[in-house]
């Protein structure tokens, strides 16, 4: 193929962020249609080379290409947005019916969620899969939460061993999701400052014990986890980016208030800012990250 054409393709498959049996196929259609389009050019009396540089001008510009077919294809179907709200929806549940106190349950949520994560994992890495994703990395965050309030001096030791642990997995599980795209990156980690939020709050009032006050909070535990099924149904039913990422970040925000609300009187305002940061950091970290694969790749090429 031309060096045209090759770079053409390469900046179209950067840009089009597409489930990628759904992209092979796309980008399939297109190069059918140029090399077409290419021909009839030929046959006219032109160059391959003219030829080549006249028709990928007609399909015009590849970035703007893939936005376009982005806006296409990207709008999931009602079922998949059900799917990628399931997991809030089913945490939700817990609270709500107060199911958090049976052991029973408890376990049939993580099975079913470390069950649903394995299977999308291993079939096409599917658009509802990344909030089942996220739940999986839940209990890595939780038990650092919760390593703080170990005795004395031992709280430090153990988070200082365990904090680069869990930056380890975060990192790792991150990166194989920014194959797909960032911004399903970011729609995986939604969950892990809510749940964090919760736990400092319920951890830090001393007040009731802890199964007292889950048992006050669970009415706006269960608020907070349907706001965020609300947020992937909504991210997969848009088609734009703008509006994809417009939405985790309005209604992240929007729980993480109902948490500052609730923990105002006994959470001191640094824990709030860095749960705020935190939260900014897991939308837009993915991005960042991202962006720096590509240069390394760059600069490795």
């Amino acid at each position: 193929m031309e060096p045209l054409k090759l770079n053409y393709f390469e900046v179209l498959k950067r840009h089009l962020r597409l489930d990628p049996t759904l992209e092979s196929s796309v980008i399939k259609e297109i190069r059918a249609h140029l090399e077409d389009r290419s021909r009839e050019l030929q046959e006219s009396g032109l160059s391959e080379e003219e030829a080549t540089s006249i028709a990928t001008r007609i399909l015009g510009p590849p970035q703007l290409l893939a936005r376009q077919i982005y806006e296409v294809y990207s709008q999931g179907t009602w079922r998949q947005s059900l799917c990628a709200a399931l997991p809030h929806l089913l945490v939700a549940l817990l609270f709500a019916l107060r199911f958090w106190q049976s052991i029973f349950w408890l376990a049939t949520v993580i099975m079913l969620v470390v069950g649903t994560t394995i299977y999308g994992w291993y079939h096409g890495r599917p658009d509802w899969l990344f909030p089942w994703l996220g739940y999986s990395l839940v209990p890595v965050i939780a038990t650092g939460a919760l390593l703080i309030y170990l005795p004395g001096a031992w709280s430090w030791f153990a988070l200082i061993a365990y904090l680069p642990l869990v930056l380890l997995v975060i990192v790792s599980v991150t990166k194989a999701a920014l194959k797909r795209d960032w911004i399903f990156a970011s729609l995986m980690l939604l969950p892990l400052p809510i749940t964090l939020g919760w736990i400092i709050t319920i951890a830090t009032n001393t007040y009731l014990p802890w199964q007292g006050q889950i048992q006050r909070y669970a009415p706006l535990i269960t608020l907070s986890f349907s706001i965020l099924a609300i947020a992937s149904m909504a991210f997969v039913r848009m088609k734009q980016r703008w509006a994809k990422l417009g939405v985790l970040v309005i209604l992240e925000a929007a729980v993480l208030a109902i948490i500052v609300l609730v923990g105002k009187d006994f959470v001191s305002p640094g824990i709030w800012l860095f749960l705020a940061l935190l939260g900014v950091f897991l939308l837009f970290g993915p991005a960042v990250l991202e962006q720096g694969l590509t240069r390394n790749r760059s600069r490795l090429a």
